[in-house]
C-alpha cells in the first residue's frame, strides 16, 4: 500500500513519461494498440480467471454484477474496439488554424494531448481498456482508479497494457492503476502538479464527491436519470417496445430508462400492453397516484406507491417510476426538474410536438421514437468512449477520442519584438 508521498512520486513519474507519448507518431501509438489487441486475445483465460476472483465476492442476484462480468465474447469485443480506435483519426497534432499575421509572425493553432488524464470509475473493468486505449491513441498518459470490486480484473488488464507499452519501447508508467484506498482519491483530486483533468465515471455519489473536492479540472460523466415521454399522439406499437428496450436490456447502465412519463389519455392502454413484458423481467414499478390505481386494479405484482425520491432517481435495476401528465408542457417541466441531462426521449407521431420537445429539453442526447439505450460512443460510431458527459464545457454526450485534446498556439518569428 502506497503512502501519500509514494503516490505523489508515482504520479510524478507518470507526468514525466507522458512527454514521450505526446511526441509519439500516430503509427507508434497504433502499434501499441495493435499489440494490446493481440495480447488480450492471447490472454482471455487469464482475464476470465482474474475476473472470477472479483465475481466470487459479488452478490450473484445484483443486476450491477453484469457491469463487472467479463466473458470471452466481451474480451473479444474489447480487442475489436482497440482495432476500431486505430482507424479513427489521430486528434493530436491536427492543425486547427494557420496564418501569417500582419506583423510577420507565423501562427498555428494545434490540437495537443491534455497530458495526464485521471479517471475514477466503478465496477466496469472494460473501462480500464477503453480509457487506456483512448488515452494512448490521443497521446495522453492515464492514471486509473477503479473500484475495489474489480481490483483483480483491473490489475490483470493493466499488466497486459504494460506489456504492450514496453514491447513498443514506452514506459509502463504511462498507464498507472492506483490502489483502491479511498484516501488516495483525495490525493489524486488535489494533485494539480501532476494531473491535468479528472473524469469521474460512476454513481452520483462519486460524481458529487469529485465535484466538491477536486482542485483539478473535472469533466463529469456517468449518472443518467433518463425519461421517456409517451405522448397523447404516440403510436403504442412503437412506444411499448421502445420503453421495454430502454428499461430491461441492460438496466445497470447509465442510458437505461428510469422514469416513464405518460399522457393521461394513453395511460390505461399503455399499461395493459406493457404489463406482460415488465412482469417477465420482474420490473418494480414505483407509480404515482393515477398509474398506481390502474396497476393495482390490474393486479400488477411488483407495484409500489412512488415517493418524491423515486423521481430523479437512477434505479440501475429492474425498476422504474411512472409520472402521469396532462400535456407535453407538463411532461417537459417534470423532466426538466428531475433530469440529469443525460438522455431523454419522446414517443409521438406529431412532428411539431416532437421538435418542440427536442428543442425544449436540455440534455446531452434527445430522441424521437427511439430508445435512450443508443447513447453510446460506439453506437454513435465514435469508437470507444471515456463516458457520457452530462455537462456543457469541453465535452457533452459521448466523451470520445476527439475530446482528449486541448489547444496550443505556436508562433514563429525572426527576432520579432513588441
Amino acid at each position: 500500500m502506497e503512502n501519500t508521498s509514494e503516490l505523489l512520486a508515482s504520479l510524478a513519474a507518470t507526468r514525466h513519461a507522458a512527454i514521450s507519448l505526446a511526441m509519439a507518431s500516430s503509427d507508434q501509438k497504433n502499434a501499441i494498440l495493435s499489440d494490446l489487441a493481440i495480447i488480450l486475445e492471447e490472454n482471455k483465460l487469464g482475464v476470465i480467471q482474474a475476473n472470477a476472483q472479483d465475481l466470487a465476492n459479488y452478490d450473484a442476484n445484483n443486476p450491477m454484477r453484469d457491469r463487472l462480468l467479463l466473458t470471452e465474447e466481451r474480451i473479444q469485443s474489447l480487442a475489436d474496439s482497440l482495432r476500431d480506435i486505430m482507424l479513427l483519426p489521430d486528434p493530436s497534432g491536427q492543425v486547427i488554424l494557420e496564418k501569417q499575421l500582419k506583423n510577420g509572425l507565423h501562427l498555428r493553432k494545434l490540437a495537443v494531448p491534455l497530458g495526464v488524464v485521471g479517471v475514477i470509475y466503478e465496477s466496469r473493468p472494460n473501462v480500464t481498456i477503453d480509457v487506456a486505449a483512448l488515452c494512448i491513441r490521443s497521446g495522453n498518459a492515464a492514471v486509473l482508479r477503479g473500484g475495489t470490486d474489480a481490483w483483480h480484473s483491473n490489475s490483470y488488464l493493466v499488466s497486459l497494457i504494460h506489456q504492450a507499452l514496453e514491447k513498443n519501447g514506452f514506459s509502463k508508467e504511462l498507464v498507472r492503476l492506483l490502489p483502491t484506498d479511498r484516501a488516495h482519491v483525495s490525493t489524486l483530486l488535489t494533485a494539480t502538479k501532476y494531473i491535468d483533468v479528472i473524469i469521474p465515471r460512476g454513481s452520483d455519489a462519486l460524481i458529487q464527491r469529485v465535484r466538491r473536492e477536486s482542485l483539478v479540472p473535472t469533466i463529469e460523466t456517468g449518472a443518467g436519470v433518463c425519461h421517456t415521454y409517451v405522448a397523447e399522439t404516440a403510436d403504442l406499437a412503437k412506444a411499448v417496445p421502445v420503453v421495454v428496450n430502454a428499461k430491461v436490456t441492460r438496466p445497470s447502465v447509465c442510458n437505461s430508462l428510469d422514469t416513464i412519463v405518460i399522457h393521461a389519455n394513453k395511460l390505461s392502454r399503455f399499461l395493459s400492453l406493457i404489463q406482460d413484458d415488465f412482469i417477465q423481467y420482474h420490473v418494480k414499478i414505483h407509480a404515482d397516484p393515477r398509474s398506481y390505481a390502474l396497476l393495482k386494479a390490474q393486479a400488477y405484482p411488483y407495484l409500489f406507491e412512488a415517493s418524491e425520491e423515486d423521481f430523479g432517481r437512477e434505479f440501475l435495476d429492474f425498476a422504474c417510476s411512472i409520472k402521469v401528465v396532462d400535456s407535453t408542457e407538463e411532461a417537459i417541466l417534470h423532466i426538466s426538474n428531475y433530469s440529469s441531462r443525460h438522455s431523454e426521449a419522446i414517443i409521438t407521431e406529431d412532428e411539431a410536438e416532437a421538435n418542440y420537445f427536442l428543442q425544449a429539453i436540455d440534455a446531452a442526447a434527445v430522441y424521437w421514437n427511439a430508445s435512450t439505450r443508443f447513447t453510446d460512443g460506439g453506437v454513435f460510431e465514435l469508437g470507444a468512449e471515456i463516458g457520457i458527459s452530462t455537462q456543457k464545457l469541453h465535452a457533452r454526450g459521448p466523451f470520445a477520442l476527439e475530446k482528449l485534446v486541448t489547444e496550443k498556439w505556436v508562433l514563429v518569428g525572426n527576432g520579432h519584438v513588441r
